[in-house]
């Protein structure tokens, strides 16, 4: 007994080291430096994929690039990078998060659902956009988009399940966006408004 009273009050005063994962903790002091990293990635990607189907002509390509000049192919240009970036970061520093699926899941819809309220708001109040404000547009959607995704790391407190559903619901968007490049809807969201048609 005199054993086991020594032993209970020494861990009282020297209380056992918990383990401590420094690596992801030093990953996540870096979310800003991945996230801003991530910017420029998409910036880049989705400026060559704006050209990519053009200089390939190629089905494949079409799926993940755009193939003409509506606001629905300007989202893909945002969404597919963001997602691909997504799991890229995963990887790197994701697993840290608990959180991570669903708080890509809000930043990437923040994303989509800037550039047609911003594009369509512009072309309502002077009834044309030139070139410049859509890819501007395109940025501007990008970086609000990992700035809110930041913002919601270091508060954001979805459940294990939710985080299925959030993977899952991405993943249903890639195969929108994918079906709508071939079997395009007939509404004013999918137009291309230089040649008037809809799709590839």
């Amino acid at each position: 007994m005199i054993i086991l009273y020594s032993y209970y009050n020494l861990h009282i005063i020297f209380p056992r080291r918990q383990k401590y994962n420094y690596y992801g903790e030093y990953m996540k002091r870096n979310i800003k430096f991945w996230q801003t990293a991530g910017f420029f990635f998409v910036s880049f990607l989705g400026t060559i994929l704006h050209f990519l189907y053009d200089w390939f002509n190629s089905k494949f390509i079409a799926l993940f690039s755009s193939v003409n000049e509506s606001t629905w192919e300007h989202m893909k240009l945002l969404f597919f990078p963001m997602f691909l970036f997504a799991i890229i970061e995963y990887y790197i520093i994701g697993k840290n998060y608990e959180n991570f699926w669903c708080v890509k899941l809000k930043g990437i819809l923040l994303a989509l659902t800037l550039v047609p309220v911003i594009f369509y708001t512009l072309r309502g109040i002077f009834g044309t956009t030139p070139d410049i404000i859509n890819i501007l547009i395109f940025f501007f959607a990008a970086a609000v988009g990992f700035i809110h995704e930041t913002r919601l790391f270091k508060k954001d407190t979805s459940s294990n399940k939710n985080v299925k559903y959030a993977f899952i619901i991405l993943c249903l968007i890639t195969v929108l966006f994918m079906v709508f490049t071939f079997i395009t809807p007939q509404i004013p969201l999918f137009l291309d408004p230089i040649n008037k048609t809809f799709g590839i």
